[in-house]
């Protein structure tokens, strides 16, 4: 339960990072992290799951000679966000 209590949380912060602006891999780390000390490669699979339902949609960007992973938030991920964030209001 521990487990599934932790991905979610993760997953609550990786969609209200990128609520505020689109973002790339190591900066949406950098940014879930300082609320959570569980980070690490969980935020990139995290991201995946998003993106494999529909909540985010990525792009790639050259920068520095190499290619950067970029992540917004879609319509899916917001509703799913508003949502979370309607019940963790209405429960206080």
């Amino acid at each position: 339960m521990e487990a599934q209590l932790k991905r979610g949380l993760l997953e609550i912060c990786v969609l209200a990072t990128l609520r505020n602006s689109e973002s790339y891999g190591y900066k949406i780390i950098k940014d879930v992290s300082k609320c959570n000390s569980y980070i690490g490669i969980n935020v990139i699979s995290n991201l995946k799951t998003l993106e494999a339902n529909d909540c985010v949609t990525s792009y790639s960007v050259e920068h520095n000679s190499r290619l950067r992973k970029y992540y917004k938030i879609t319509d899916v991920g917001l509703n799913k966000n508003s949502g979370i964030s309607y019940r963790l209001e209405s429960n206080k």
